[in-house]
């Protein structure tokens, strides 16, 4: 949870001071040769975009970057870890230090830029779209608080970023967490229901094999069929049943890969005793038959 938005001191190292008014706005970016950036976009991972980002990047940042914008139809976030950055805004001036959030909702001026060249600025950014879902985070304007969660952002940003091209299901959990992470900051945690739920389908992704039931992880989340569909809809925009197929059709993509393992080990492994209604699963979600995917797989 956030605390209190602080005026951290007002000194030449630390906290904010009053300016005079800037209103000469400019478009501008500059990137010394030493920055390094890492981009998340929905064109390598379309589940931003289902979780409502529009993207975001992992920066580390050395001898000199500065970011000034006019006007922005993106709300803007800043996550600072080590070092520090200077934002300016139209009547005063943020030392950006480490655990703190910076929010920009879209729409107004801003620029920030690396403080001190000596010591770097490390930090996380996120462009969140507009909507309904962000309006919590973004009501109270511009402002610079501390925050518990930078580290878990850079985290899982990490994760999501080595998943370019890698798992789905593992993008579309990442994406969830960041999500998650982003309304807890603004003080809007979620409830222990959707946090046992995550932690239930963590399980039945590892343990695929098992003959899980909607009422049985009902009742293992503590909750009643009606009230899991609905968490479950919040976080994965589908049924629990729906859910439950995506993950072993996801799966088993992966695992027929493995040549040494027959059609009917693979829907074994997949919790499917009988491996024609896998065939008729698999064929229902890709389209086509296991047998025949693998074909493809390894025509060349």
């Amino acid at each position: 949870m956030l605390e209190n938005t602080e005026n951290l001191c007002e000194s030449v190292t630390v906290g904010f001071a009053m300016v005079q008014p800037k209103t000469d706005w400019n478009e501008e970016v500059y990137l010394a040769q030493a920055c390094k950036e890492r981009f998340l976009t929905q064109s390598d991972l379309p589940e931003l975009n289902d979780s409502g980002f529009f993207m975001a990047g992992l920066a580390e940042l050395e001898e000199g970057y500065e970011i000034e914008r006019v006007v922005t139809t993106n709300h803007t976030i800043l996550l600072t870890q080590e070092g520090m950055g200077l934002l300016t805004l139209t009547d005063r001036q943020y030392y950006l230090l480490p655990n703190t959030l910076t929010v920009l909702p879209a729409g107004l001026p801003f620029r920030f830029e690396l403080a001190d060249k000596k010591k770097g600025w490390k930090m996380a950014w996120v462009l969140l779209k507009p909507g309904e879902k962000w309006l919590p985070l973004v009501a109270n304007g511009q402002r610079v608080e501390h925050t518990p969660i930078c580290e878990q952002v850079w985290s899982v940003m990490n994760l999501l970023h080595s998943e370019i091209g890698g798992r789905a299901s593992y993008r579309k959990l990442f994406a969830s967490e960041l999500s998650r992470l982003m309304l807890g900051s603004a003080n809007l945690a979620p409830s222990n229901s959707v946090l046992r739920v995550q932690s239930v389908f963590n399980d039945i992704e590892s343990q695929l094999h098992l003959n899980w039931t909607v009422k049985g992880i009902a009742k293992q989340c503590f909750l009643s069929t009606e009230q899991l569909n609905r968490i479950i809809k919040q976080l994965y925009h589908c049924s629990t049943q729906q859910r439950l197929i995506q993950l072993r059709m996801e799966k088993a993509v992966d695992l027929l890969h493995y040549q040494e393992w027959t059609i009917g080990m693979v829907a074994q492994r997949l919790g499917y005793q009988d491996p024609f209604n896998f065939t008729h699963r698999f064929r229902q979600y890709h389209g086509c038959s296991p047998r025949e995917y693998r074909k493809r797989l390894f025509a060349g």
